[in-house]
């Protein structure tokens, strides 16, 4: 396990000590995060007329929402590649049926070509 991390960051112009086991520049991205959303929220009409329980409702809610958004994407993206590898599967199965169906031929081919040779000589004594 790697060591604590202890970063001050600021949010939402004060000053927070946030530790965890991620690196710091993780933690400072988490800060940043907070203090994007914060500024978009703080963009909208009203926002800061609202009490501050609200605001930090409306934060949470959007927070929420891009981490659902997020998770969305992930699993769709999750299920792009199982039937990415799955095709890729299917397309190696493919070539290697091809691969074997190619090597019966040219057996049964030089077999001929044998059977040929050998009935070239039979005419040739």
């Amino acid at each position: 396990m790697s060591a604590k991390n202890t970063i001050q960051v600021i949010i939402s112009g004060k000053i927070y000590t946030l530790g965890g086991y991620e690196s710091e520049d993780y933690l400072q991205r988490v800060a940043a995060y907070m203090n994007k959303k914060t500024q978009e929220l703080s963009s909208l009409d009203g926002y800061q007329r609202m009490n501050p329980d609200l605001r930090s409702l409306l934060l949470n809610l959007n927070i929420a929402d891009d981490y659902v958004k997020t998770r969305k994407r992930i699993e769709e993206m999750e299920e792009d590649l199982k039937n990415r590898d799955k095709e890729i599967y299917d397309l190696k199965q493919e070539l290697i049926t091809a691969q074997m169906k190619l090597e019966n031929l040219e057996k049964e081919a030089a077999a001929a070509r044998q059977k040929q040779s050998g009935h070239n000589n039979n005419y040739r004594k």
